[in-house]
């Protein structure tokens, strides 16, 4: 039996998707602390079961069993102590997709200090609000990054003492975390124990109109990560699971941690700076992968390969996540490897929200259907229920207390909390409608809604008929003022490499939304450009291309 079955209320299979919505319960062990209970208990119990597999461009492999990663996250604990590191403080870790990310996050949950992942785009301004906001005491960057002179501007700016330690490199004023860790005891007596509603993990939100948040997660969280990985992605023990993301993100958490190493299947790091899908399937191919998971982007980059020259059988699982599935993508993904993809939905404050789980057949485009962990519904701006088919504010309903995988909350900011999570109910500010076989279909943000003629048209819906058109890599929607109509949908397209502006192009991209979709939503206004502005996380700042006009 896996170990995360453990943690579950009901043992045994679930019959269906009913089944499993109703009965799956967690536990909530007292004392709970993902490093002790999970990774040590491994160790002792499986040394030898492999926990992670790292390879990266420059023809490094290596290989992590259990004992290894908690000998690892006890050195790391230990050279935390010795930087003056204690339960309750920040530790901003750059560290790419680097294996030592992983000890270093095991040692601050055994310390009790809290994680505080951050990508390696961050400019001095990103680094400075960081650690203000988040009272950052010490930053472990990779040297592999142009963050690093980054992060020095920003330390002599503050003028604060912000400690800074290094990984895979030397530098003035900056200790060498390699060699700290390797010459610190392999053993750790903690001093005290952090568990439970103590403080884990501090992420930033993407900030697409403003300053990021800083979503606050607790000990418990990584428990919720079983629905992720053993009821979404249906990772198994002595599997190899690979998602793609940079560590400074939390899809990483979801995909490349906490729910797989509590399905005791293993995590494949592929250490890279530049998205090359052959690259990708190669990997697949030599390593085994057994579970794969990617936002529809990459997956339309993997289709431009010819799989006939690899060999995928190994994989058994496909997810998708974080932008509009269409259907052609959808068959041709099936028609090549006999799999379907499985989506979910979830926010940085949450997890796993809606998906296709086990027995719910998957159906492009849509959501999926709601995680037992959360009492999901949609209202109307006066908090009715609406009705089947009619749009409202995807929401959780928390009157019976906060459920396990939600935030703490936003660290200070008393009024974005009161705005987000108030009267019992948590807002997401995301719009979606529930058909009449309880499959969830996302619309928009609510601030993104256009309003034409009397019509709420939702971005995702046209992006979506975009997609399905050959000569589209990626759009964005916005709304455009106009006297008559009041708004006029505007599509700012990103086109594939072989495919030229023009306005015949133009109308033929007009034509097939209106075929698509209802015409009414078809884009008057039609931009190409070469790239669409995004957040350092990857999400498109529709504010910016609406400001432009």
């Amino acid at each position: 039996m896996s170990l995360y079955k453990e943690y579950l209320d009901v043992q045994g299979e679930f019959i269906n998707y009913e089944d499993f919505y109703k009965n799956f319960r967690l536990k909530k062990p007292k004392g709970f602390n993902f490093a002790y209970d999970v990774v040590d208990r491994l160790a002792r119990e499986k040394p030898n079961a492999t926990a992670l597999v790292y390879c990266d461009d420059n023809g490094r492999e290596q290989t992590f069993t259990f004992r290894d990663i908690s000998l690892l996250s006890n050195k790391a604990a230990n050279a935390f102590a010795s930087l003056g590191i204690k339960k309750g403080d920040r530790v901003m870790l750059i560290l790419k997709r680097h294996w030592e990310f992983w000890g270093a996050l095991m040692g601050l949950h055994k310390i009790g200090a809290v994680g505080v992942p951050a990508t390696h785009l961050l400019t001095k301004k990103d680094v400075v609000y960081r650690v203000q906001s988040a009272n950052v005491k010490l930053v472990v960057a990779t040297a592999e990054s142009a963050v690093i002179p980054a992060i020095d501007e920003a330390v002599a700016e503050m003028g604060r003492g912000t400690s800074l330690a290094i990984v895979r490199g030397e530098r003035e004023g900056w200790v060498n975390f390699n060699k700290l860790v390797e010459e610190s005891p392999d053993s750790y007596t903690p001093t005290e124990i952090a568990c439970e509603n103590d403080p884990i993990l501090l992420y930033f939100t993407s900030g697409t109109t403003g300053y990021p948040k800083m979503v606050v997660h607790n000990h418990y969280y990584p428990l919720a990560h079983i629905v992720t990985a053993s009821y979404w992605q249906q990772t198994k023990a002595g599997g190899l699971h690979l998602t793609i993301s940079d560590t400074g993100w939390m899809k990483s958490i979801w995909g490349k941690l906490y729910g797989q190493w509590l399905a005791e299947c293993a995590v494949f790091v592929y250490d890279f700076d530049k998205f090359v899908a052959a690259n990708i399937l190669s990997k697949i191919q030599k390593y085994k992968i057994t579970t794969f998971c990617a936002p529809p982007t990459m997956y339309r980059f993997l289709l431009q390969e010819d799989f006939a020259k690899y060999d995928l059988s190994s994989l058994e699982h496909l997810s998708v996540a974080g932008e509009p599935l269409s259907p052609d993508m959808f068959e041709e993904v099936k028609k090549r490897t006999g799999l379907e993809m499985n989506e979910a939905f979830g926010q940085t404050e949450l997890v796993v929200m809606l998906g296709a789980f086990p027995s719910v057949k998957p159906v492009p485009g849509s959501m999926g259907k709601p995680s037992p962990l959360f009492d999901v519904d949609l209202i109307d701006d006066d908090g009715n229920s609406v009705p089947v088919g009619v749009p409202g504010e995807l929401v959780v309903r928390t009157h019976h207390g906060s459920p396990v995988g939600m935030m703490i909350g936003y660290e200070n900011d008393p009024a974005g909390m009161a705005q987000s999570w108030h009267d019992g109910i948590y807002h997401t500010g995301d719009l979606a409608w529930k058909d009449e076989w309880g499959y969830y279909w996302y619309q928009a943000r609510k601030d993104d809604i256009i309003k034409s003629s009397g019509y709420r048209i939702g971005p995702f819906e046209v992006e979506s008929a975009l997609a399905e058109h050959p000569a589209v890599l990626e759009s964005a929607i916005t709304g455009v003022p106009d006297e008559i109509r009041g708004m006029v949908v505007k599509a700012t397209i990103h086109l594939k490499p072989g495919y030229t502006p023009s306005d015949e192009l133009k109308r033929e991209l007009q034509d097939h939304v209106k075929r698509v979709t209802a015409p009414y939503k078809y884009p008057r206004i039609i931009e190409f450009v070469d790239e669409l502005p995004k957040t350092i996380s990857g999400k498109i700042r529709r504010v910016e291309l609406r400001e432009r006009g």
